[in-house]
């Protein structure tokens, strides 16, 4: 039976060691090493305050502020330790219903950018799309007292292309915008 226990518990705490402690600490090294940032989760600063992440959307509300997807993480939204989707398919009357209240709560006779009504897979998404960024300018515009030229060259700034030129959508991080607009603001600070 020795001849059975001593190799098997040898192995478990050799492996143990060998995964559980020197490839995450060789992992981790790599990761600060080649993308600090990054593996730090990719933290936004205003000044020496921590205001965000590049990664997790945030929960903007007021009129003078550009506004992110739903979130589905409940019951608070964006919470990065709940993310999730709906679960809501396509034919799913909980979902047209849903969409229906979320595109009459923007209260827009004009066609409303899908994401702005609907939640992204992870429910945790920073980004919406140039036209949905482009959709909110007049309110923004109007809030702020700034003129409109002003806030859609904030948006055209803080534009991301397609990956790799060919994949996906231009975005917009919602937060690094909002940010742009109170540094031209002149003091203002995110709500």
């Amino acid at each position: 039976m020795n001849s059975i226990i001593r190799p098997a518990v040898t192995l478990l705490v050799a492996f143990t060691v060998l995964t559980g402690v020197l490839y995450p600490l060789l992992v981790t090294g790599l990761a600060q090493a080649a993308f600090p940032a990054r593996a730090n989760g990719s933290l936004i600063r205003d000044g020496e305050r921590v205001v965000g992440s590049e990664l997790i959307g945030q929960n903007f509300s007021g009129d003078g502020y550009f506004h992110g997807r739903p979130s589905a993480t409940g019951p608070a939204p964006y919470n990065a330790m709940m993310s999730s989707g709906s679960n809501l398919g396509p034919t799913n009357p909980a979902l047209a219903a849903l969409l229906k209240e979320r595109v009459a709560a923007i209260g827009q006779t004009r066609p409303v950018p899908v994401d702005l009504v609907t939640a992204s897979g992870s429910g945790l998404d920073p980004h919406v799309s140039l036209a949905a960024a482009l959709f909110q300018a007049d309110r923004v515009t109007k809030a702020r007292g700034m003129s409109r030229d002003t806030v859609v060259g904030l948006i055209h700034a803080h534009t991301s292309g397609r990956f790799l030129g060919i994949f996906g959508e231009a975005r917009v991080n919602v937060l690094l915008l909002n940010l742009a607009l109170d540094r031209t603001a002149q003091g203002g600070k995110l709500s």
